[in-house]
């Protein structure tokens, strides 16, 4: 299990740090629920991201 970072996943996904916490947000900025956010594992105050649990995301959204 490859347990990987914010800015990892910003890297690999090509995206900002901003947009990476933004899509880990379970709800939208204007309050509606968010149908598919990253999913995410908290540690206290961190942020971390199991790699197949992201794969696994990505094809999600890709079959959609």
């Amino acid at each position: 299990m490859e347990i990987l970072k914010v800015d990892d996943i910003a890297s690999w996904l090509r995206l900002s740090k901003s947009q990476v916490y933004e899509l880990t947000n379970p709800r939208t900025r204007n309050g509606d629920l968010r149908e598919d956010p990253i999913p995410v594992v908290r540690m206290g105050s961190a942020v971390r991201f199991i790699r197949e649990d992201v794969e696994r995301w990505i094809e999600k959204l890709a079959r959609k």
